[in-house]
């Protein structure tokens, strides 16, 4: 079964300023068939977790390791990370003008597994995947993102997750910008591929609505660039009737 262990990650950022750390010193393992909320105040380095995993290059690695299966990740380069089996929902997902939802699908599929689907079998797995996320089949003729709403576009997201079955998916904030009924659709989508038990899931939020769709297995507080408290699924209801306040005073005080 994939585990993803991250182990003393400090991360920096080019600012104007020269290089800021924002990440200082993230210990964490997911591993499949886990659900793990990631929570904490704006700012505090959430994103920047999820997009150091996935390789963006705005993001200087300074010290540490992620692995899965025991194979160096921060070596990988994007690509790589993703046939490797990591998967990224955006907050905020980009358009791809004149390339369709379905051929987007497709290639990412083929590069994932190896070969490309057969045409037929395609068609039918991809109809079926977008009936569960109540997306409409003219979608998968539209181009990617382009005039997509923001449920459109996590609905999207979620496909592509449904579609490539990774080992480790990363959610970076999916409920952003989502109304109760593209929140539910969203949260069901992700469900159903956590219900296989070969996916872990690393889901980030500074919300716990959609945790009451999507149960954590463990939650972990984000504050200041690094993990300050974990729990269980109780610790998302104290943060919902508490707040952050006790955990970023805590920080800035230490």
């Amino acid at each position: 079964m994939a585990t993803l262990e991250i182990r003393d990650l400090h991360v920096t950022v080019e600012s104007d300023g020269g290089p800021r750390e924002i990440l200082r010193g993230v210990d964490l393992t997911v591993r499949a068939g886990e659900t793990h909320a990631i929570m904490g105040p704006n700012g505090s380095g959430k994103s920047t977790l999820a997009y150091s995993i996935a390789g963006h290059p705005k993001y200087t690695i300074t010290r540490g390791t992620v692995t899965l299966d025991g194979e160096d990740v921060l070596a990988m380069t994007v690509d790589e990370r993703a046939r490797a089996g990591i998967f990224l929902a955006m907050q905020y997902p980009v358009e791809v003008p004149g390339v369709s939802v379905s051929n987007f699908l497709r290639t990412s599929v083929t590069a994932v597994r190896g070969e490309a689907p057969k045409l037929r079998t395609w068609v039918k797995e991809m109809k079926t995947a977008m009936e569960g996320l109540s997306i409409d089949p003219k979608f998968a003729e539209r181009s990617v993102n382009e005039g997509f709403s923001g449920g459109e576009k996590k609905r999207h997201e979620i496909l592509q997750m449904e579609l490539l079955q990774p080992k480790i998916a990363v959610l970076d904030e999916t409920d952003s910008g989502l109304d109760v009924d593209a929140l539910k659709i969203v949260s069901e989508g992700v469900n159903r591929v956590a219900a296989a038990g070969t996916v872990g899931t690393l889901l980030i939020t500074h919300y716990t609505r959609i945790l009451r769709y999507i149960k954590p297995d463990f939650v972990h507080v984000f504050v200041d660039g690094r993990i300050v408290a974990e729990g269980g699924p109780e610790l998302a209801d104290a943060l919902e009737a508490e707040g952050y306040d006790v955990y970023v005073k805590a920080a800035a005080s230490a």
